[in-house]
């Protein structure tokens, strides 16, 4: 029989958990891979039923492929990533034990449900959202290289990557203040990968990139059919652009102090 565990990495997420792991009921097993939570996150996992691991955490990429080398250790076959604030309905439940038994496939995308401050967003770059979270133990692996937004790596290359219908629901920001500091978290991880390439800031990104991004938010991504909502994430979003090319500019000017 196929064994699919599902795997929920943590970071104090107490509000969350226990809903999550509820939602993954349907799998065979259920691993939290925490990162040294300092809340009662690991407690209410465990009472919930599931296994946990602590693992140091020192990127996106690093901790999905740790928990992958666990789940391979641990006997699975499949893994099917789910953040905890993210929940797996019935309907895509049984999908994904539909396909797990067809050979040809080594992961599957799988469209995600946003919902920012309580609203689902159906545009502004948040909708289909395709997030390659189903995968076979040892035909896939997230690029190293790439720290955030992570990218899955196939054996096989893309001809074994499938694509689900049913959709995972995301419970992405619930107000503001929690947009901007997941916010500050991915520009700093862009702004250090982008150092890092050798990509010096120039004057015209911080008006130009900023103004490509709301455009390409509210215009080619269709934020105006969220009406305030998009314009709002796409004025948000653009501020954020600013701010990847200003941390930017920050870690140059700290090698030329």
């Amino acid at each position: 029989m196929t064994h699919l565990m599902a795997v929920i990495l943590t970071r104090n997420e107490c509000e969350h958990i226990a809903e999550c792991i509820a939602s993954v009921a349907f799998a065979d097993s259920v691993l939290v891979f925490d990162s040294y939570s300092t809340d009662n996150t690991v407690q209410l996992a465990q009472k919930a039923g599931a296994d946990v691991i602590q693992n140091m955490f020192n990127n996106y990429a690093q901790q999905r492929n740790d928990a992958l080398n666990a789940a391979r250790g641990r006997g699975a076959d499949w893994v099917l990533f789910v953040d905890a604030d993210e929940r797996i309905p019935p309907e895509l439940a049984a999908e994904i034990r539909r396909v797990i038994d067809q050979p040809q496939y080594d992961a599957w995308r799988i469209p995600r449900h946003n919902y920012i401050f309580g609203k689902l967003t159906r545009a502004t770059g948040w909708y289909p959202d395709y997030q390659t979270r189903l995968l076979r133990i040892g035909a896939a692996y997230y690029d190293p290289e790439r720290k955030v937004h992570e990218v899955v790596v196939l054996a096989r290359g893309e001809r074994a990557l499938g694509t689900l219908t049913e959709h995972i629901t995301h419970y992405n920001y619930k107000d503001a203040a929690h947009f901007a500091a997941k916010q500050r978290v991915y520009t700093a991880y862009e702004a250090q990968i982008l150092y890092e390439q050798g990509i010096h800031p120039k004057f015209r990104n911080f008006i130009l990139q900023p103004l490509r991004h709301f455009w390409w938010r509210f215009f080619t991504l269709k934020g105006y059919q969220d009406g305030l909502h998009g314009l709002r994430l796409s004025r948000l979003m653009a501020w954020y652009e600013f701010k990847k090319y200003w941390l930017l500019w920050q870690l140059w000017r700290k090698v030329h102090q």
